[in-house]
């Protein structure tokens, strides 16, 4: 029964920003479980290679899309070409996002909107898309990667911060529009992993303080969201919605 309850087969999942990273990782995780996978992000040579490891050894169904989602047309272009490849939607991840930290006065208007458009309008842009065939399913699942820093926050992050909090109460609203429809809607919020992100914009040393934040004393392995990320999408989260889950190695859990 266990097994059943995170099996995906015959489901089809959407995972933006999946070439690499945590949404390469949860790709592979569905994958595993036996969903059919569809990831989009901005580079059609990460995408090609990235669908190979996700596949690998699986005998699913796999396609890609290249998007810019900082630009809201393609949002919709996705979405649309999703649903011509696989037929149908059953799981979106909105995990695409970035981050240019910035002094609050300091901030630059192309900046602010560049990164508002991409963490957080593009995800209201392919949920409008892809709900109302899951409707017409009375299935769905929808997750957003918001972010410890939608919780708390560090200096230098209003714009990072603002979406990720932003999605948190998105997921709200949409949990309650969306559960008679038998669609969840809920956040994941990671704390340090340690991806192609954090790598560019942390130094040495602030990698190293962020490791010592957490309960565990170390970075989170991408893979390490995998299960939380199948918990939501499957059948055993059918009765999560609207609710954001923290997977930060206890990062929170430290005030001093």
């Amino acid at each position: 029964m266990l097994t059943k309850l995170f099996d995906l087969s015959g489901r089809v999942a959407l995972i933006t920003g999946g070439s690499k990273g945590l949404g390469k990782a949860m790709a592979r995780g569905f994958a595993e479980a036996g969903a059919d996978i569809f990831i989009s992000s901005r580079h059609e040579g990460e995408l090609q290679s990235a669908l190979k490891e996700i596949t690998e050894g699986t005998s699913v169904r796999s396609g890609y899309s290249v998007a810019d989602l900082s630009r809201r047309q393609e949002s919709d272009q996705l979405a649309q070409a999703a649903l011509k490849a696989m037929g149908k939607v059953d799981i979106l991840v909105n995990n695409a996002g970035s981050n240019i930290p910035q002094s609050i006065d300091k901030v630059k208007d192309e900046d602010w909107d560049n990164i508002l458009e991409l963490n957080f309008s593009s995800c209201m842009a392919l949920s409008r898309a892809l709900v109302p065939q899951m409707k017409e399913r009375k299935w769905g699942r929808i997750i957003h990667i918001s972010s410890i820093m939608g919780l708390g926050s560090k200096e230098q992050r209003h714009i990072y911060s603002g979406t990720k909090a932003a999605l948190i109460g998105m997921a709200r609203s949409m949990a309650l529009e969306l559960g008679p429809h038998g669609i969840t809607v809920n956040c994941l919020a990671p704390g340090p992993f340690l991806t192609d992100l954090p790598g560019r914009v942390l130094t040495d040393e602030q990698k190293k303080n962020f490791a010592t934040r957490t309960a565990v004393g170390r970075w989170g392995d991408p893979r390490e969201l995998a299960g939380p990320a199948l918990l939501l999408a499957s059948d055993a989260g059918s009765y999560i919605t609207g609710e954001t889950l923290v997977v930060d190695g206890g990062t929170l859990c430290k005030t001093f």
